[in-house]
């Protein structure tokens, strides 16, 4: 629906402080707003830090850095309005946070309709996001988008999630998601009215790569099975002397994967967190990506590797790997000496690599972009106020 104005209200959403946190929420409010819509953001800003933040040396830089964060900012030509509230830690009490970010988004829900009308609101995440839309009483229709920890992770592992979950389901018209397998899970849960809109990527020209280069873009945690890599790696040590992998990224696992390469003497380079451009170059330039993770609801790092030619590998099992399609192989999950033979199996045949990458952006091309995405959305938000 053209011209329609929305406000996406979202946890995870790029910032000064972390310009790369959530670009895939900015991503999709650029292309609903390509698509037509007129969009502006708010963003759920916590003022405490994580655990990890209080208690490592950084601690005292991390709290100025949220507090000093400015509370309106412009991105790509979106006005963000930065939301700030402070709530018990995510340990104990992520499921009632929803509560504690209510009453200031209450407030600035009034201002931000004075100055700019929404017609909806779309809500990213059951929780916090979507329980805190519901609690605020926006008076508008609400679409929830579903990124798989509202299904996978917190009704299960969350003391109050299933109820917080499921009251932000019941608080939506209409609740997107983000592939059929989380789809399928958010109805399990209660969602009355859910569709599939992908996520997607840009269409970059394809640039020459960097042979036996293996490369994962994701942030530093268990669930990504970064060590499943190195492991592999360690395993062809012998008949691929000169693999090597390249890890964008940063956080709290990096320490343990760090010594785990230096343990095995595994050629592995730690990037850090780079900008989200800078990021899918480097990515773009290596020879295969590499992310057999679990709980993958969907996976945009798949595809944007894959775009420019970049075969990829993920897990076996996972609802986004499995609907990405071709260009992409499974492994199962958990399972180092399968990985290392099925890398194996791609570097040592060139030409099949190749085609492999070809059709990997052809599935980008088919069923991936923002173009589609932005279409899609908009489709919903009509969809939504019917």
């Amino acid at each position: 629906m053209a011209g329609v104005k929305v406000l996406v209200v979202a946890e995870f959403y790029p910032s000064q402080r972390d310009p790369v946190l959530g670009i895939w929420a900015h991503r999709q409010a650029l292309a609903a707003r390509d698509a037509g819509a007129e969009v502006e953001v708010a963003v759920l800003h916590r003022l405490v830090p994580p655990r990890a933040s209080v208690r490592s040396r950084q601690a005292a830089r991390e709290l100025a850095a949220r507090v000093r964060e400015p509370l309106v900012q412009e991105r790509d030509g979106l006005r963000v309005t930065y939301v700030p509230f402070a709530s018990p830690p995510r340990e104990r009490a992520y499921a009632r946070w929803g509560a504690w970010a209510a009453p200031p988004l209450a407030v600035a829900l009034r201002a931000i309709r004075r100055r700019f009308p929404f017609e909806l609101v779309h809500a990213h995440n059951g929780v916090p996001a979507g329980d805190a839309v519901r609690r605020a009483r926006p008076g508008v229709p609400v679409v929830l988008s579903v990124h798989g920890p509202d299904v996978l992770y917190v009704p299960e592992r969350v003391p109050g999630g299933d109820a917080a979950v499921a009251a932000a389901f019941a608080g939506a018209r209409l609740t997107l998601a983000n592939s059929k397998g989380i789809a399928a899970l958010a109805r399990r849960r209660g969602a009355p009215d859910v569709r599939v809109v992908h996520l997607g990527t840009d269409l970059p020209e394809e640039t020459t790569k960097r042979r036996e280069t293996l490369v994962t873009v994701a942030h530093l945690i268990e669930r990504k099975r970064h060590a499943d890599v190195i492991r592999a790696l360690w395993l062809l040590r012998d008949s691929h002397p000169n693999l090597r992998y390249l890890v964008i990224g940063d956080g709290p696992e990096r320490g343990r994967l760090e010594r785990l390469a230096a343990d095995l003497g595994v050629n592995v380079e730690f990037t850090g967190q780079l900008e989200h451009g800078e990021a899918l170059a480097a990515a773009r330039r290596c020879s295969l990506f590499v992310m057999p993770s679990v709980d993958e609801a969907f996976g945009v790092a798949y595809v944007e590797a894959m775009a420019a030619g970049v075969p990829a590998i993920g897990a076996r099992g996972e609802p986004g790997p499995e609907e990405i399609g071709d260009g992409l192989v499974l492994v199962p999950p958990g399972d180092p000496e399968r990985l290392a033979a099925q890398i194996a199996e791609l570097i040592d045949e060139p030409r099949y690599l190749h085609d492999l990458g070809h059709q990997a952006r052809d599935t980008v091309a088919r069923h991936f972009t923002w173009e589609r995405c932005g279409a899609a959305t908009v489709a919903a938000y009509a969809d939504a106020l019917r």
